[in-house]
C-alpha cells in the first residue's frame, strides 16, 4: 500500500528514522522500497554528527537537497550495491512531531536529476503527518522493536492514498488507494466531489464540503477527520490533510491531498465505554476528592496500575486530592516525608522530572527501566504515565499512574490517557470553583443553627446536618432544642422550601420566631400557628414544613404539631418501631388562618424519638414510603446506649444528596429524681416580703434542706421586692427541687426585662438587688412568659438528693404578720423596701 504511494509520487524508496530512548541517535526503523530499486540507508545517524538527516531533525524544518547538494555532505545518504558511495539521486528529510516533540525523520529517495519538484513534495509532505501521527501514537518502540509484535502504524500497515483536486474544472484525479478508502469502485467514479461525499456520514458532510468545495475553498493546508459507510455497513475512520496551491495572481489553483486510515486511532469500544464512565461520574463531582476518587474508580483497575495519584498544582507545590493506596508505606521517600497531614504535599522541586513534563503540558510515558529520580520510580517501576491535567489554557494538576510490573503502552492506551487528562483537568478547574463555593453556602447554613445544644435533664439530644451534594446553593432545613419551664423541653424540626439565600434567610426567621413564642410560654398549637401567621405576613412565595413537640421531661408526655412535615419516627425500649401518626395542618406559609392540631403521645424510659426532614428518606432515586422504611430498620438495629451513633447508622450510605438533610434525635431516660414543686401567690401587704421568706423557710425545712436556707432566703427577698417594687399586678412565687439544685423564681406581669447597674454608688440606698442574687445564686435569669416574665436564681445543693422529699407540703402563711422565724433577715428585707419605695 505504500509501494502504492511512492508509485504515485515517483520516488524510489521511503524510510523512516526515530530517536532512540538515550536521545543520542536516529535509528533506522522501517524501509519501504519501490519495485526494482536496489538503494539502502545508514543504519543509524547520531545527532553529534553532520549529515542530512541530523540537519532536517534540529532545524525542525523540511530539507530538500538535488544531488550535487547531497554530494556535499560526503557518504552519509543512500548507496547501492553497485555504488558504495552516495549515487546521483535527491534526497528529501522532513522532521517528524512538531512543537518540539522530535519523533525522528521521514526519508525520501527520488532518481529526479533537478531534485523533487513542487507538486510530490507536496504529497510527501502531507504524507508525513500521516506517518508522524501513527509513530506518535504507536511509540518509537513500536518500530524498534527487532521483531515488532505490538498494534501501530508502521509504514506498510499505513493505508494512505493520494488525490489532486483541480479548481478550475472541479474535477478530481485520486488513486485507487483513495477509491478504496472510500469503498468505491474504479470504474464507478466520475472525477467529482460529489460521489466521494456521498458515502461520508451525514453529520460529516459540512465539514467535508468546507475544505472539498471549490467555491469556499481558501489557499493553506487543512485537516480533518471524518467517517464514512462502507458498502458493507461497515464504519470507517479516514484522515485527510490538503494543501491548497495557488497562482501568480493568488488564485487557488488545485489542491493535494492525502487521505489515510485513522480507525486504529480510535479508542476500541471498551475504551470508550471506559471514558465514559469517567466522564459520568466526573459530571457529579463537586469537590476535589471527588474527583481523585473518580480517576481512581475509572482507571486503576481497568489499567491495572499499581498506584494512582491525583494533585493540584499550585505554586510550587502539589496538593494532593487522592492517593490510592493511601498508605505511606506504598511510596517513596519524597511523598512519606511530605505527609504532615492526611495526603502528602511534596514540593514539585523535589521531582525534576515531573517539573519539567508540567512544563510541557504534553502526557510523558516512561517505559520499565527509564533513568528516573527515586520519587518517581519508585511509583512506576514497570512503567510510570504522567498527565498534565490542562484546562482554561493553564496546567492546573497531574494524574499520575504508576505499574508494578512491565506495562506495554500501546496506541490506544496513549489516547485514552490523553483524553482523560483532558477530561479531569476541566472537572478539576470546576470541582475547586465549587468546593469555595460549597464551603461558603456550609458556613452561612451552620452559622443559622445552633452552635451547641443545652443539656436536657432525663435525656440527651443530639444533632446531624449534611448539606447537598448535588448542588451548591444553601438549603433551608433546620433544627432546635429549646428549654422551656417546669421541666419541659420543646423539639423543633423544618424545612423551607427551595436552595437559595432566600430560603436560608426565612429558616433563620422562622428558627427565631418559633423559640421565641415557645419561650413565651405558648401551647404548641400556638407557637405553630403564631409562626404561620409570621410566614403569611413576609409575603414570599416561599412556604416551610415544620415539626413541634413538647415534651414533659419529668413525665414522659409529649405533644406534636406538624405542619406538612414528615412523621416523627419512634423506637421503644423493646427495640421496635413505630411512624407516629401526628395529625398535621398544612404547610406554614399557606393559609393565614390555618388550624394546627395536637397529638399527645407517652415515651417511656429508653426511647428514641427521631425527627428528619424529607434529604434523609426521600431523593429521586428513593422513594418516601422505601426511605422511612430504611429509617426504621437502621433505628431498629442501633444501640440506644450510643445517640451519636445512632444518629450516624441513620445517615449512613448518603455520600451523593440531593437535598440537605438535618436529624434531630432525642433519647428520653426519664428523671431519676423528679423535681418537686411548691408555688404561692404573693399577696400586696406590707409584711409580703416576709410571708414569702415563711413560706420558703417552711417549705426548705420540709424538703429537709437547713443548709441552702439562709442564701435561699436573701434570694427570695430580692426577688420578690423588686417584683413588688417596679410592677404592678400579681406576683408570684415558684420553688422547685431537683436532684441537685434549688430554683427560686417569681412570675410579675412586667414584661420589661431587669438590668443590672453598670456600677453602683454604695451610700444609695437601692440598686443592689440582682448584684445580690447574681452573687449569691450559681445561675441566674430573666426568661419572657404570656403577659409577664420570670426572673429565677439557682442554688446548689450542698449535697444532691438520692429520694424527693417527703412529707406534707408547707402550710401557707396567714396573712397579717406573725412570729417570724428569721427575725434579723425579715427586718433587713422591711428596711430595703421601705427606702426603695421612697425612691
Amino acid at each position: 500500500m505504500t509501494g502504492h504511494v511512492l508509485t504515485f509520487t515517483g520516488t524510489a524508496l521511503v524510510a523512516v528514522y526515530v530517536l532512540d530512548a538515550e536521545g543520542a541517535e536516529l535509528r533506522l526503523a522501517e524501509t519501504v522500497r519501490n519495485a526494482g530499486r536496489s538503494y539502502a540507508l545508514p543504519a543509524r545517524y547520531p545527532l553529534s554528527g553532520r549529515s542530512p538527516v541530523t540537519d532536517a531533525f534540529h532545524d525542525g524544518r523540511p530539507l530538500w537537497l538535488t544531488p550535487t547538494e547531497l554530494a556535499a555532505y560526503g557518504p552519509t545518504g543512500p548507496t547501492t550495491p553497485e555504488t558504495p558511495t552516495t549515487p546521483g539521486v535527491s534526497l528529501g528529510v522532513l522532521p517528524l512531531g512538531g512543537d518540539g516533540k522530535g519523533l525522528g525523520c521521514l526519508v525520501v529517495v527520488d532518481e529526479a536529476p533537478d531534485g523533487i519538484d513542487a507538486d510530490r513534495r507536496g504529497f510527501i509532505e502531507l504524507y508525513a503527518h500521516h506517518v508522524a501521527a501513527g509513530i506518535e501514537a504507536a511509540g518509537p518502540q513500536a518500530l524498534t522493536q527487532p521483531h515488532p509484535d505490538l498494534p501501530g502504524p508502521t509504514l506498510d500497515r499505513l493505508r494512505v492514498g493520494s488525490f489532486v483536486l483541480h479548481l478550475g474544472s472541479g474535477r478530481m484525479t485520486a488513486d485507487t488507494q483513495v477509491l478504496e478508502l472510500f469503498g468505491i469502485a474504479g470504474e464507478d467514479f466520475d472525477g467529482r466531489v460529489e460521489t466521494l461525499l456521498t458515502v461520508a456520514v451525514p453529520d460529516d458532510v459540512p465539514a467535508l464540503m468546507s475544505v472539498l468545495e471549490p467555491d469556499v475553498l481558501t489557499s493553506g493546508t487543512a485537516q480533518l477527520e471524518f467517517r464514512i459507510r462502507r458498502p458493507n455497513g461497515e464504519l470507517r475512520w479516514l484522515g485527510l490533510r490538503a494543501r491548497v496551491e495557488t497562482g501568480p495572481d493568488g488564485t487557488p489553483r488545485r489542491m493535494l491531498g492525502v487521505v489515510a486510515e485513522t480507525s486504529y486511532l480510535r479508542p476500541r469500544a471498551d475504551e470508550v465505554s471506559l471514558v465514559q464512565r469517567l466522564s459520568a461520574a466526573l459530571a457529579g463531582a463537586t469537590t476535589v476528592r471527588d474527583v481523585g476518587r473518580a480517576v481512581v474508580g475509572a482507571l486503576r483497575d481497568p489499567l491495572g496500575a499499581g498506584r494512582v495519584a491525583v494533585a493540584e498544582v499550585q505554586a510550587d507545590q502539589l496538593v494532593v486530592g487522592v492517593l490510592s493506596p493511601a498508605e505511606p508505606a506504598a511510596w517513596p521517600e519524597v511523598w512519606r516525608s511530605a505527609w504532615r497531614s492526611e495526603w502528602p504535599e511534596p514540593p514539585s522541586h523535589a521531582l525534576p522530572t515531573l517539573a519539567e513534563a508540567l512544563r510541557e503540558g504534553q502526557v510523558s510515558i516512561w517505559p520499565e527501566g527509564s533513568a528516573l529520580e527515586p520519587g518517581l520510580a519508585g511509583i512506576g517501576p514497570g512503567g510510570l504515565a504522567v498527565l498534565p491535567l490542562p484546562a482554561d489554557g493553564r496546567i492546573v494538576g497531574v494524574c499520575l499512574i504508576g505499574w508494578e510490573r512491565r506495562h506495554e503502552f500501546g496506541p490506544e492506551e496513549r489516547s485514552l490517557l490523553t483524553a482523560t487528562a483532558g477530561l479531569v483537568g476541566q472537572a478539576l478547574v470546576r470541582a475547586h470553583a465549587l468546593d469555595a463555593e460549597h464551603e461558603l453556602a456550609t458556613m452561612l447554613q451552620r452559622s443559622l443553627l445552633p452552635r451547641k445544644l443545652p443539656e436536657l435533664p432525663g435525656g440527651v439530644a443530639v444533632t446531624r446536618y449534611l448539606p447537598a451534594t448535588m448542588g451548591l446553593e444553601v438549603g433551608g432545613d433546620w433544627y432546635d432544642v429549646i428549654p422551656l419551664a417546669d421541666g419541659h423541653v420543646a423539639l423543633v424540626i423544618g424545612d423551607v422550601q427551595g436552595h437559595s439565600a432566600a430560603a436560608a434567610t426565612i429558616m433563620g426567621q422562622m428558627r427565631t420566631a418559633i423559640r421565641a413564642y415557645a419561650v413565651e410560654g405558648h401551647p404548641p398549637d400556638v407557637v405553630v400557628a403564631h409562626a404561620n401567621r409570621l410566614l403569611v405576613g413576609m409575603e414570599t412565595d416561599l412556604f416551610a414544613t415544620c415539626c413541634y413537640a413538647d415534651l414533659d421531661m419529668e413525665e414522659g408526655e409529649a405533644w406534636f404539631v406538624r405542619a406538612g412535615h414528615i412523621q416523627p419516627l419512634l423506637r421503644h425500649p423493646d427495640g421496635t418501631t413505630e411512624e407516629l401518626d401526628v395529625e398535621g395542618g398544612p404547610p406554614l406559609g399557606v393559609v393565614a388562618d390555618a388550624e394546627f392540631p395536637m397529638t399527645a403521645a407517652g415515651l417511656s424510659s429508653g426511647t428514641l424519638l427521631a425527627l428528619v426532614t424529607d434529604g434523609l428518606v426521600e431523593s429521586a432515586r428513593l422513594d418516601l414510603d422505601e426511605g422511612v422504611r430504611r429509617a426504621r430498620q437502621a433505628l431498629a438495629r442501633a444501640d440506644p446506649a450510643d445517640p451519636g451513633g445512632v444518629a450516624d447508622e441513620l445517615l449512613g450510605g448518603h455520600s451523593r444528596r440531593d437535598d440537605d438533610v438535618a436529624l434531630l434525635l432525642l433519647r428520653y431516660d426519664g428523671m431519676r429524681v423528679r423535681p418537686t414543686r411548691a408555688s404561692w401567690t404573693v399577696w400586696r401587704l406590707p409584711d409580703a416580703v416576709m410571708h414569702a421568706r415563711r413560706f420558703t423557710a417552711r417549705t426548705l425545712r420540709n424538703w429537709g434542706l437547713p443548709d441552702e436556707l439562709d442564701v435561699a432566703l436573701l434570694v427570695t427577698s430580692e426577688l420578690v421586692t423588686n417584683a413588688l417594687v417596679h410592677t404592678r399586678g400579681e406576683v408570684r412565687l415558684n420553688l422547685t427541687l431537683t436532684a441537685d439544685r434549688l430554683r427560686i423564681a417569681v412570675n410579675d406581669p412586667s414584661p420589661r426585662t431587669p438590668v443590672k447597674p453598670a456600677t453602683v454608688d454604695w451610700e444609695a440606698t437601692g440598686g443592689r438587688g440582682l448584684l445580690l442574687i447574681e452573687a449569691m445564686s450559681q445561675t441566674w435569669g430573666s426568661v419572657p412568659l404570656s403577659g409577664g416574665k420570670q426572673v429565677w436564681g439557682e442554688l446548689s445543693l450542698s449535697s444532691p438528693r438520692e429520694e424527693p422529699p417527703s412529707g406534707p407540703p408547707p402550710e401557707e402563711p396567714p396573712e397579717g404578720p406573725t412570729d417570724a422565724e428569721d427575725e434579723p433577715w425579715t427586718r433587713g428585707a422591711r428596711g430595703r423596701r421601705g427606702r426603695r419605695a421612697r425612691r
